[in-house]
């Protein structure tokens, strides 16, 4: 086998490997993409901007926000005020995420990052703990199963949401969260797991109750961070 082959070879086998990643979250993502589409129409989007704002705005959480604040009489700063509260947490990826790909080009970086939603952050951080290089060409792959059918599953939403007749009822949107918990669980091992994840927990539920949402999503952050920064890492512990 030449060297051309090889690489093409080993391309090929990354792709693959980031399609398999993706394709979990795909069909965790689905209920919620259905669920956010049929809710946007409900609140007067058009199936067009439906499917813009899942292929611009691409954040599951932050586009429900949106919804609610876009049917009430809000400024738009606060509009985007509120998104940014949601998505702080992306600051941390990026960040967490920017010494695992020292290596690619600063244009791939900026594409790359549009792209790194929870479950990317998650399963990029597992592959490079695992010793394997954050390639590029993965983490596309996964980036793009994901999101392709997030686009699909939005606009099947807005296009066929109304047949379903209670959302809440089927309890589908339960699918996500049981997902991310399951992310969460697979860093069980790191030091500090159980100290940042209980703290999260506690000021992020006493954040919601006296300050509301979506406030106390980057608030239990805060405090999970805060917990990391101060309290001492074991010298044996994966510190990374």
């Amino acid at each position: 086998m030449t060297a051309h082959t090889e690489a093409k070879a080993s391309i090929g086998s990354e792709l693959a490997a980031g399609a398999r990643t993706g394709f979990p979250v795909m069909v965790a993502a689905a209920p919620f993409g259905i669920l956010f589409g049929t809710l946007a129409v409900e609140n007067g989007f058009s199936v067009f901007q439906v499917v813009l704002m899942s292929a611009t705005v691409y954040a599951g959480a932050s586009q429900m926000v949106g919804l609610d604040l876009f049917g009430q009489a809000v400024a738009p700063w606060l509009i985007v005020l509120s998104i940014f509260a949601v998505n702080f947490r992306h600051v941390l990826y990026s960040a967490a995420v920017g010494r695992r790909v020292r290596h690619w080009s600063a244009l791939q970086k900026a594409v790359g990052f549009f792209f790194l939603v929870d479950p990317q952050y998650a399963e990029s951080e597992r592959r490079a703990l695992s010793g394997t290089p954050l390639g590029f060409g993965w983490y596309m792959a996964m980036a793009m199963t994901i999101y392709v059918f997030w686009i699909v599953n939005s606009a099947l939403g807005a296009l066929f949401g109304r047949l379903i007749p209670d959302t809440d009822a089927l309890g589908l949107d339960f699918l996500l969260p049981i997902y991310f918990l399951g992310l969460v669980m697979g860093f069980r091992r790191r030091p500090l797991f159980l100290p940042v994840v209980v703290a999260s927990a506690l000021v992020s539920v006493a954040a919601f109750e006296l300050v509301g949402s979506p406030w106390h999503v980057s608030i239990g952050a805060l405090a999970g961070i805060a917990v990391a920064a101060l309290a001492p890492v074991p010298k044996d512990g994966d510190a990374r």
